[in-house]
């Protein structure tokens, strides 16, 4: 059997790859909408109709839309912090950060919060806070100080206290 020279090998490769430019492709992206009817919807598309895979259907009396955690607890947190610039905020991983804040009332003293939802049911131990405070050491820089040992706790609760009075006012 007798091979072909690479001079020849060479042309043909190139003559096989120049003949593959005119082809056009079309990126094909997932329809969420579709998606989410295969993963929430009802067959029968009624209330009380059988679901696919025993999933029960998600309402927004249930705190559930298209958030990645509890659409209540989220509210709550983002109206808890209102008052503090925000860093970032992601909703479907649950983690609001807040920038440092001022109070004019105390300076020389800046506060930070991290939040976490990490459920997507309205529960307490769905939520997890932490506070940082910085104080100025007089030289125009900012020193870590301590907190107090309460500070998250409190910063749960009067989030936990906002995702009731918001579920409460939503299921009126």
């Amino acid at each position: 059997m007798k091979t072909l020279p690479p001079l020849a090998v060479a042309l043909l490769s190139l003559l096989s790859l120049s003949a593959c430019s005119g082809v056009e492709s079309k990126a094909e992206y997932p329809d969420p909408d579709r998606e989410r009817i295969y993963r929430y919807g009802s067959l029968t598309g009624g209330e009380g109709g059988f679901d696919i895979l025993g999933k029960k259907k998600r309402t927004e009396e249930d705190g559930q839309t298209g958030l990645g955690v509890n659409s209540f607890l989220w509210r709550a947190t983002l109206d808890t912090v209102s008052f503090m610039p925000l860093a970032s905020a992601d909703p479907f991983g649950g983690v609001i950060l807040t920038d440092w804040y001022a109070d004019p009332a105390v300076p020389g003293e800046r506060t930070k919060a991290q939040i976490y939802v990490t459920s997507r049911e309205l529960r307490a131990d769905a939520l997890k806070a932490s506070v940082f405070r910085q104080v100025a050491d007089g030289r125009g820089g900012w020193k870590d100080a301590p907190v107090a040992a309460d500070s998250s706790k409190k910063l749960e609760d009067a989030i936990l206290t906002r995702a009731r009075q918001i579920r409460q006012s939503a299921v009126k």
